[in-house]
């Protein structure tokens, strides 16, 4: 998402209850941890309280309200708008250009190569970014298609970036990046990277053209996309769900791989013992058996 990536990070909020802005009980740590795993999946043990007074009280501050009580009748109240403002409250975005680079040179050997060499003109491929947080990897997957794929303008080459943080795909959506974000990116790679206003970096729209974004929960009873897939990115999302959350997004994303295909997962991430449809090709590299 920016549970791509809902990755929750420690931050420092006063232990003391007596401290804090707003009043927080135990009740309000509980009933809002519920709503959240309720809804997008994400655990919230004991050891994330001060985490999640620290993201909502933002909330609080913008609603004018007092107390965590107050927000939680707020939440009920107008559930539909604040239920995705909670989440994105609770969602991290911490990703980069390249991340965990072993992923990328796989994905040209083993899957963008096979696809020339099976379709010399024309063809389909088929990319999920699935939890694409702010963009970089999206982008990163369409600047290395774009220079693998000499002719792709003609070919049916698309990548699917989804988030469950509506924040962060209106910025993931522009392809406006710092240029320290992409300073990652290696040369080969960097023909459609041009200078922005400021310090920006503008990638090419006919790069950007290959992604298309929208927003999902992973918890959704239905997803919008079919597949096939010819590989799916779900990295250093998966670490915050439980057992059997974890257990059943793996068997949705084998179901729209074709056999053959790739899942990547994030480099602190495992999946629960065997699968039964996947096999270990790599380091966090799974690939889709039957």
């Amino acid at each position: 998402m920016a549970l791509a990536r809902q990755a929750l990070a420690t931050v420092a909020i006063p232990d003391n209850p007596a401290q804090r802005e707003f009043d927080f009980s135990e009740a309000d740590f509980q009933a809002l941890s519920k709503i959240a795993y309720e809804h997008a999946g994400i655990m919230l043990p004991e050891a994330k309280k001060n985490l999640l007074y620290g993201r909502l009280s933002r909330r609080l501050r913008t609603l004018g309200l007092s107390s965590f009580e107050d927000y939680r009748q707020y939440l009920k109240e107008n559930s539909a708008e604040e239920l995705q403002l909670f989440i994105n409250a609770l969602s991290t975005n911490h990703t980069k250009f390249f991340r965990e680079q072993h992923h990328f040179e796989h994905f040209v050997t083993d899957v963008v190569a096979p696809f020339l060499r099976a379709h010399p003109t024309g063809g389909r491929l088929r990319i999920w970014s699935a939890g694409c947080s702010s963009g970089e990897e999206p982008h990163t997957i369409a600047l290395i298609l774009a220079a693998e794929i000499k002719d792709i303008a003609s070919r049916d080459v698309r990548i699917l970036a989804t988030d469950i943080d509506t924040d962060v795909l209106r910025k993931a959506a522009q392809g406006i990046f710092s240029a320290e974000a992409v300073s990652a990116v290696p040369a080969k790679y960097r023909a459609p990277l041009a200078k922005g206003e400021g310090d920006n970096v503008v990638i090419d729209r006919k790069v950007c053209s290959l992604i298309s974004f929208g927003h999902l929960n992973f918890m959704d009873e239905k997803w919008p996309m079919r597949g096939p897939f010819d590989a799916i990115f779900c990295r250093n999302v998966m670490i915050y769900f439980d057992g059997p959350t974890k257990t059943r997004l793996v068997d949705r994303f084998t179901d729209l791989l074709r056999i053959g295909s790739w899942l990547y997962i994030g480099h602190s991430e495992s999946l629960l013992g065997s699968h039964p449809r996947l096999k270990l090709a790599g380091r966090t590299i799974y690939r889709r058996t039957a």
